[in-house]
């Protein structure tokens, strides 16, 4: 067997923060990357799939662990490595071509060669009439191809992708992967192989070889799993339907608690919230009670009815869970007695099972309630609890979760929020 083109060992990512534990964002990760594969880092936002490819880009150094090209250690940027990121990161001042250019220019390649290189790059993505045109000129999905080009034209035995075709239209993206698969399975990409953030399951299955499913806080290689599909690939194929649904299954399965870890005492304040709007699952809540669902539902087909991605819909599902008002298990969600209830009562009933809810399942609401409740002028600076969430978790799920709480708050009034003062209170409620 050859020799791996990329290995990543142990690797870890953390942060040091002042007064209370590390942020890990990372947790011995290891990956071995060769010849001729295209992988998927497949995960949730804050698994660390991001920060693995920034590490991998040389653009991040580890806090342990390291990553080996070609079999040396390596610890900055790697020449042979090439990358495209979300956005599409183009000079608005530069042309098409120029854009391109410039890896090379930075490599001391001549105007002549650089040219020559550029407009082959561009004849390969489909971009050849329009190398003297400007970023502004350009759809997002021309801007993207511009992106690609531009990491093509150095010939890198490894492209990373960093979640190429999230910002852009379904339609545009769906041609763009389309195009670049095309590419790889005719060997026209100067390219050895492909390294890809995605958080889109059916792209990971639809594109890649190997797919590797994080887990999150931290992140973690959680499962790994070999797609054995021939390009091109057709998304009706039970067996491929089937795969989409067992990584699904895969990613709302419940983690195993070690009886050791089951007898560690958790913060109540140590659970980053995501931002998710009560009209959201409100409405999600109804469209499972309704035909044809009847208060159970396949996650992928409802993705696809929904229009949603993982990203979107497990978090939603999450937080219903969170609420007992829903359940996700094997791939599935499914209305609880609370849930169902909740659809069918009026607005005042909804928001009593909402308050009700919230002060039994969310700990930092009910903390602010009880403050609120203790005070004399029933008043609280909103500083107070952002600093106590920042003692078990970054500062910007700090955030996140006061927001989230914020809003939850004020439907179910439990409390108000003036945005202003950045002051809770229990003002205007009844």
């Amino acid at each position: 067997m050859d020799a791996p083109l990329l290995e990543v060992l142990g690797c870890r990512q953390a942060y040091h923060k002042d007064a209370s534990a590390d942020l890990v964002v990372l947790d011995d990760v290891n990956l071995t990357l060769r010849e001729g594969e295209i992988v998927a880092l497949l995960g949730r936002s804050g698994s660390g799939k991001s920060t693995l490819l920034r590490i991998v880009a040389g653009l991040l150094r580890p806090t342990a662990g390291h990553v080996a090209w070609r079999g040396d250690k390596v610890s900055g940027p790697t020449e042979g490595i090439a990358m495209v990121f979300q956005s599409f990161a183009l000079f608005p001042w530069l042309t098409v071509r120029e854009n391109v250019e410039l890896g090379l220019e930075a490599r001391g390649v001549s105007r002549t060669e650089r040219e020559k290189r550029a407009e082959n790059a561009l004849d390969l993505i489909g971009l050849g009439g329009f190398s003297s045109a400007y970023p502004k000129e350009l759809s997002g999905g021309m801007r993207q191809r511009v992106g690609l080009a531009r990491a093509l034209v150095v010939y890198p035995d490894l492209l990373l992708m960093d979640e190429p075709f999230s910002a852009l239209d379904v339609l545009t993206a769906e041609t763009l992967r389309t195009d670049l698969i095309e590419l790889w399975s005719e060997r026209k990409l100067p390219v050895k192989s492909v390294l890809m953030v995605t958080h889109n399951i059916e792209e990971a299955v639809l594109m890649c070889d190997r797919i590797l499913v994080f887990s999150s806080n931290p992140g973690r290689v959680a499962s790994e799993l070999t797609v054995r599909f021939p390009h091109p690939r057709n998304r009706l194929d039970p067996a491929f339907r089937q795969m989409v649904d067992d990584i699904y299954a895969l990613m709302t399965r419940r983690p195993r608690v070690e009886p050791k870890a089951a007898a560690t005492q958790v913060h109540p304040l140590a659970m980053p919230l995501e931002r998710v709007g009560t009209n959201l699952m409100a409405g999600l809540m109804e469209t499972l009670a309704a035909p044809p669902y009847e208060g159970r539902a396949d996650l992928p087909a409802l993705a696809a009815t929904l229009h949603y991605e993982v990203d979107d819909l497990l978090p939603l599902g999450e937080t219903l869970q969170l609420f007992r008002f829903a359940i996700l298990e094997e791939g599935d969600i499914y209305l609880t007695e609370k849930g169902r209830a909740f659809t069918q009562a009026d607005v005042d009933g909804r928001r009593i099972l909402f308050a009700e809810a919230l002060r039994a399942h969310v700990p930092l609401a009910n903390m602010i309630r009880q403050v609120l409740d203790e005070r004399w002028n029933h008043r609280a600076s909103a500083v107070r609890f952002r600093d106590e969430l920042e003692d078990h978790m970054s500062p910007d799920y700090a955030a996140a979760t006061l927001r989230a709480v914020i809003g939850w708050g004020r439907y179910a009034e439990l409390f108000s929020y003036d945005e202003e003062a950045e002051q809770f209170s229990l003002d205007d409620l009844e």
